[in-house]
């Protein structure tokens, strides 16, 4: 479930496999009235008996059609006179109520293609047509690195010290983008250390938070180098999060760097993770849409910027606290507005892009 089917769902037999009765009821031959047969037809039990002209037989849904039937006469338009005999309320067309084999594929049609995400309703498609299992796209590993000493895990920040938000919100995150979490590791400012967790880790994708600017510690692009990664994003010019990277590790791995910022690394989230981990789980690039902004909202000069908004009717309304270290507003919101520089007025178009709760995809799984 929430995976990506890797070959074809093909139709392993006609479906329905045999003609089957769509109604409970009597199985009739030829006009009225008819003998009933004593005894009726169930689903799951061995082939009936033929019927001849002018005889019928108690049917239930799902079992087969006795050979040369005409119709099946549904069970509320349908009477016994005195003698037994059954006749129908309303006229009886050929084939009324009969499922034929085959009505809903032949064996050999393409049900679902390559690519298909496997939802609940897929998953009752494959079982109805004769499959024990199917092939899909594995979730990609992450593991995740948290970097910094000034983080704490418990408690109210003090000496200098702050809580680590990141820590919390990235795998629950991560999961509901569709990714399986292997790991959260916290790792000390220090090159050696952030190296060793670099070079040991064999998931799909490393995800690290903070240490992707230029400061005394900040090691992520000094570990890049060492290990001779190749880097295919260095920094953007979105705000928050203009310092994100994204580079190849290893032929099968990739690393992205998240700015150590919240908001930021929100923003990396969900330009830089979630396409990179929507491509590795052969996913299609959701539909972009916009919608006008209820307000006006201040720009950067040169940079776009990612603004929480909460929906409300045909409008996206724009939240306060969005700055770079604040998650007040995200925790509100149902998706980022992009605004280009220069900023937006009120009424402005803006593409939205939807945090995977708020849109609910069949991706969302926090467990």
């Amino acid at each position: 479930l929430g995976l990506t089917l890797a070959d074809p769902l093909d139709a392993l037999t006609d479906l329905p496999s045999f003609d089957t009765s769509a109604m409970d009821g009597w199985a009739v031959c030829g006009p009225a009235p008819w003998h009933v047969r004593d005894e009726g037809v169930l689903a799951g039990h061995a082939a009936p008996v033929s019927l001849t002209d002018g005889e019928a037989v108690r049917i239930a849904t799902g079992a087969r059609i006795p050979p040369d039937t005409t119709a099946v006469l549904r069970s509320e338009h349908g009477r016994a006179d005195a003698k037994g005999r059954l006749y129908a309320t309303r006229d009886v067309v050929p084939g009324q109520d009969i499922r034929p084999r085959g009505q809903e594929c032949r064996t050999g049609d393409q049900l679902l293609a390559v690519g298909t995400l496997v939802t609940p309703a897929v998953l009752g498609l494959a079982a109805a047509a004769g499959y024990d299992t199917v092939t899909a796209v594995p979730r990609a590993r992450v593991e995740v690195l948290v970097l910094g000493d000034e983080l704490l895990t418990q408690g109210l920040p003090h000496d200098g010290l702050i809580r680590d938000a990141l820590g919390p919100m990235l795998p629950p995150w991560l999961r509901a983008l569709g990714a399986e979490v292997t790991a959260v590791r916290r790792v000390r400012d220090e090159a050696d250390a952030l190296n060793e967790a670099v070079t040991t880790c064999d998931a799909d994708v490393i995800l690290t938070t903070g240490g992707t600017a230029a400061g005394p510690v900040d090691h992520v692009h000094p570990t890049l180098r060492r290990i001779g990664a190749e880097l295919l994003v260095d920094g953007v010019t979105v705000r928050p999060g203009h310092p994100m990277l994204l580079a190849r590790t290893t032929q099968t791995q990739h690393l992205v760097g998240l700015p150590g910022n919240p908001l930021a690394a929100v923003s990396g989230l969900l330009t830089l993770a979630e396409p990179l981990l929507r491509i590795l789980a052969a996913r299609p690039a959701p539909e972009p849409y916009t919608l006008p902004l209820r307000d006006a909202v201040h720009g950067h000069p040169h940079d776009t910027r990612l603004v929480p908004v909460v929906l409300r009717g045909d409008e996206a309304v724009p939240l306060h606290y969005n700055g770079p270290a604040m998650l007040r507003g995200i925790a509100a919101a149902d998706a980022l507005a992009v605004v280009p520089p220069g900023g937006a007025r009120s009424g402005q178009e803006a593409e939205l892009l939807d945090l995977p709760w708020a849109s609910a995809g069949i991706g969302v799984c926090f467990t």
